[in-house]
């Protein structure tokens, strides 16, 4: 059941962020075949992954949005007609004065440098959203991957049970046909088998089950790899957890605070500056139809800020900003109260794997050739027997399940710190 674990592909966490992977199978449109290492499986969804391929258009519409923010406010042309289907002079168009007039809004304050200036900023905060659904993902992948490698581990103890289970029941068919043993331990030896077939077949469904979540990680639902290579019993060492929660300044889940003050900093100064009014300017043509003759007109107009003066934006944009270094220390504290259980629990699963590895299954098995040992000379009936059998599946079957919980624990830190965590690069060679 030797199979490797590619942790180096969860050390491809920070490095693949910010490009999608181009392999030539993905430019093929094609999908891992073959024997599957957790680099591919990450590899592969952050080429082809639905959710996040719907997700980069927000960042393409955050940039536009940036364009259209550094546009200049658009001139206005007029025309007025005065004088004209009144009474006495003024009837008809006898006296009609036409004026064709252009004006401009001229803004003040470096009005349109701040609201450019929020439109990149939020263009920043959506890429970081992008890269904390990339992280997300990556995270799942790795969750999903190790499932795979789980159920796989799974299916050859439950593929070894039922063997085990076969040459007992023929042992004991042998020895009941020899009038050995009373028939009554053939039956139940018979639903030991059936029972064993039954976990053996429901192990081969999650297992499929397994391989099409870790599939649709790449809009797929049929898993076309062979295998997923990975030893789920291989620990490296871990970074202090001091060290890892200094990395937590650095995740997009803080650092999105720091684009998040800057862009409430840059709307608290747009609601100052907009207690300075605009002004427009107009110049335009006047003729006049009694006379046939024209002139120039130029107007000007500034609204007073008498009544208005943008007190309650002023106010809520402090508001805000102050909001966000709120958020922040709590999302912080969060986040490290999360990590340390994390750290934790990893620790505890690893030396739950250890201990269940290396001492209760070889004692399992040790136990089970004795009792095996033991029946056949008469000394152990057929139960001890059953029971010594069930007790090396449990074992082996908990040993799996600590080893994949310390990895899934792993992916979990991973996620929070957004480095890899192994001081070793686990990258290893396929089969």
């Amino acid at each position: 059941m030797e199979i490797r674990l590619a942790r180096a592909g969860g050390a491809c966490l920070i490095a693949t962020l910010a490009v999608v992977s181009s392999t030539a199978w993905a430019a093929q449109g094609l999908e891992p075949q073959g024997p599957l290492t957790l680099a591919q499986a990450l590899d592969a969804a952050l080429s082809a992954n639905p959710e996040l391929a719907a997700s980069r258009y927000e960042l393409t519409a955050a940039q536009a949005r940036v364009v259209q923010a550094n546009k200049k406010l658009n001139p206005e042309i007029s025309i007025e007609l005065e004088n004209f289907a009144g009474g006495g002079p003024y009837q008809g168009v006898d006296s009609l004065e036409t004026t064709l007039a252009f004006s401009q809004v001229v803004e003040l304050g470096g009005k349109r440098d701040l609201r450019r200036s929020i439109a990149e900023i939020d263009s920043e905060a959506v890429s970081m959203e992008l890269r904390a659904r990339q992280l997300d993902l990556l995270a799942d992948v790795t969750r999903k991957y190790i499932d795979v490698v789980a159920a796989q581990e799974k299916v050859g103890f439950a593929t070894e049970h039922t063997s085990l289970a076969e040459k007992t029941q023929q042992a004991i068919a042998a020895r009941v046909k020899s009038g050995r043993s009373p028939v009554a331990e053939e039956s139940r030896a018979q639903i030991d088998l059936t029972r064993a077939q039954i976990e053996q077949r429901q192990a081969d469904i999650a297992l499929e089950t397994a391989r099409s979540a870790l599939a649709l990680s790449w809009g797929r639902i049929d898993a076309q790899f062979s295998r997923a290579t990975a030893d789920l019993f291989k620990f490296e060492p871990i970074d202090s957890f001091e060290s890892l929660s200094t990395k937590i300044e650095r995740t997009p889940d803080i650092l999105r605070f720091a684009s998040e003050a800057r862009m409430r900093d840059a709307e608290l100064r747009l609601a100052r500056v907009q207690t300075r009014p605009n002004v427009a300017f107009s110049v335009g043509v006047r003729r006049f139809e009694e006379s046939s003759d024209a002139a120039l007109v130029a107007g000007f107009s500034m609204p007073l800020a008498i009544y208005d003066r943008n007190q309650g934006a002023i106010t809520e944009a402090r508001a805000r900003r102050a909001q966000v270094d709120a958020n922040r220390e709590a999302s912080k504290a969060r986040t490290l109260g999360t990590l340390f259980a994390l750290y934790r629990e990893a620790y505890a699963a690893k030396d739950r794997a250890i201990a269940l590895r290396d001492r209760a299954i070889p004692q399992a098995r040790e136990a089970l050739s004795q009792t095996r040992a033991g029946y056949e000379r008469g000394r152990f009936s057929f139960l001890e027997l059953q029971t010594a059998q069930q007790d090396l599946l449990a074992v082996s079957e908990a040993a799996i399940e600590a080893a994949a919980d310390y990895h899934r624990l792993l992916a979990e830190i991973e996620r929070l710190t957004s480095e890899p965590l192994t001081t070793q690069n686990l990258e290893a060679p396929l089969p």
